[in-house]
């Protein structure tokens, strides 16, 4: 007997999935047992159903493929909601199979009853109950379809027993595909943007992951209009690389020269980003905007135009509208301030003296690591130092919570892009609170065999929120971490665990590391009074550090004072 189960798992299968992450439970049981005995998806099997969409959301952001997550009723698929979210922000196909109480039960207060279709609302483009057997291929071809269509999450409500009945319905579903349509603003659309960029002096160029794939035709551009290409967190994988126009981000996190260049234009071109922060817009400049979503124009900052259409094939269509421009005077002034900018930031990536500077073990992560290597980094300072010091090159992938800015991603993901990658070397950079918040997950490495090069900054404190408390004038609080020794705490489980403490033994203790065979995990102690500052410093931050220093004199935290005087925030 063909059960709804089977149909389910033949279907997932029938369109490419090739793994499930999740936990079992009894209202999974059909479809478990179908996986088992069909052996064509592999069952990932994680500690916590957070860690199992965070896993395939980095699967599918490395594949542009569904990739497929599962929880047991109630608290199991509750579990799922915030790295779904996660997903769905960064536009990745993820199908999310909610399994429910039994059937006869819904809407009588059962054991472990939630209503999935309200909880699942805000965090997909579909979900959807299945309540007949007939009705599962269907209900799971749109959930699939949308995900793939929308780039986001679609989830399916399916009662335990439900999947356990006969199928009424065996046929696959054959209508599963993804659609890449290449989508081109009209000619007078491109005309009208070559009119704005032609008569413009000063052009910048900020770029979000909408350029993926566009790196020759950006480049090709910006050389004709003679502008610096600043960019955004998301898009650091695929502008970064081989490109002389790039001056580096903006942003809370970035630094000052992408700014400056944004700043000091006449007109701003917008390429595939929705970039969130308004205060770092150019507030005298015309703003022009590519975007394929339409509803994305104008969110951010007025426009002088804005345009639907793919970056690639907009910016081939735009080029021979565009009048070669001689004048670099811009683009050099922007250059000449990204030198400088890097250059300080790349003097505090070195160091032999304790603790260990958090620049100097992100640069050397990124100088130890393969050429292909896949790095996740955990939301707060690890994102801040992996923007900073991570070199891509067109073959090398980075993964974080960018939009979402969920703790703990990183762990998480490094399991969805080593299960989906295995030839790959993969490294996440976890801070020490995001590692601790879901760390029962660090066994998976082991269970499933996944060679993950975990590094832990362990400062001792949770550091991006004690650095905005201090900036807002707050004495922090409830930030400090009693952490364990990590390495030890990996070798109970089985894993190679090495701490270090030394800088003159981070070199070797990472070469090892990552020439090791099986997962590893790297606990580095970390300078804690390590500031980040924005690029565009605000009056209301440096009265709040004024405060702050206030406050903490009179509540006798003076080695608080010297600490901070050392920092980067007064060089």
């Amino acid at each position: 007997m063909t059960i709804v189960a089977d149909v389910l798992v033949d279907t997932l299968s029938s369109i490419g999935v090739k793994r499930i992450y999740g936990i079992v439970g009894d209202s999974l049981n059909g479809i478990t047992n179908s996986l088992r005995a069909k052996k064509n998806i592999e069952w990932i099997h994680t500690r916590h159903e957070e860690v199992a969409a965070f896993a395939a959301g980095a699967e599918a952001h490395l594949t542009g493929n569904l990739a497929v997550c599962a929880g047991s009723c109630g608290p199991g698929n509750l579990h799922l909601i915030n790295g779904l979210y996660d997903c769905h922000r960064n536009r990745v196909p993820v199908l999310a199979i909610a399994a429910h109480i039994p059937s006869s039960e819904i809407g009588t207060g059962y054991f472990q009853e939630t209503d999935p279709k309200a909880l699942f609302k805000g965090c997909s483009h579909f979900c959807e109950v299945v309540n007949s057997p007939d009705q599962m291929p269907r209900i799971l071809a749109m959930a699939a379809q949308a995900a793939l269509s929308q780039r986001g999450v679609a989830v399916i409500v399916i009662s335990g027993d439900i999947a356990l009945q006969e199928a009424t319905i065996t046929q696959i579903p054959q209508s599963i595909r993804q659609s890449k349509p290449v989508i081109v603003p009209n000619e007078a659309e491109l005309k009208k943007i070559a009119d704005i960029l032609n008569q413009s002096q000063k052009v910048t160029v900020l770029c979000g992951s909408g350029c993926a794939g566009a790196h020759a035709e950006l480049l090709a551009l910006c050389g004709a209009l003679k502008s610096p290409v600043v960019h955004a967190l998301r898009a650091k994988e695929y502008v970064e690389y081989d490109n002389p126009y790039d001056v580096g981000m903006t942003g809370f996190i970035g630094f000052s020269s992408g700014y400056y260049a944004m700043e000091a234009c006449d007109t701003l071109l917008l390429l595939g980003t929705s970039f969130p922060y308004r205060q770092f817009y150019p507030t005298h400049a015309k703003i022009i905007q590519i975007d394929i979503r339409g509803e994305q124009l104008g969110r951010r900052c007025d426009l002088e135009y804005g345009v639907v259409g793919d970056v690639k094939a907009t910016i081939s269509a735009l080029l021979p509208l565009i009048t070669q421009k001689s004048d670099d005077a811009h683009l050099k002034q922007a250059h000449e301030h990204y030198q400088k900018a890097r250059k300080s930031l790349d003097d505090l990536a070195f160091g032999t003296k304790a603790p260990i500077h958090p620049q100097h073990l992100a640069r050397v992560i990124s100088e130890t690591a393969t050429a292909d290597a896949i790095f996740t980094c955990d939301v707060g300072t690890p994102t801040v130092w992996a923007a900073r010091y991570l070199k891509m090159n067109g073959k090398r992938r980075l993964i974080g919570s960018f939009n979402h800015g969920s703790m703990a991603n990183a762990l998480a993901q490094g399991i969805g892009a080593q299960a989906s990658h295995p030839d790959r070397q993969v490294v996440t950079m976890c801070g020490d609170g995001g590692f601790a918040m879901l760390m029962g997950d660090f066994i998976t490495l082991t269970q499933q065999k996944l060679p993950v090069k975990v590094v832990v900054f362990n400062n001792g404190t949770l550091g991006f929120v004690e650095m905005e408390m201090k900036a807002s004038g707050f004495l922090n609080t409830g930030t400090d971490l009693i952490n364990p020794n990590f390495a030890k705490m990996a070798e109970a489980m089985g894993v190679l665990g090495i701490r270090v403490e030394d800088p003159n033994e981070l070199e070797g203790a990472l070469k090892k590391a990552f020439a090791h065979k099986g997962p590893v995990l790297v606990d580095v102690v970390t300078n804690r009074m390590e500031l980040i500052m924005p690029p565009k410093l605000q009056m209301q931050e440096v009265k709040g550090f004024n405060l702050y220093l206030l406050k903490a004199i009179i509540d006798g935290r003076g080695t608080d004072i010297v600490d901070l005087a050392k920092t980067n925030l007064w060089r």
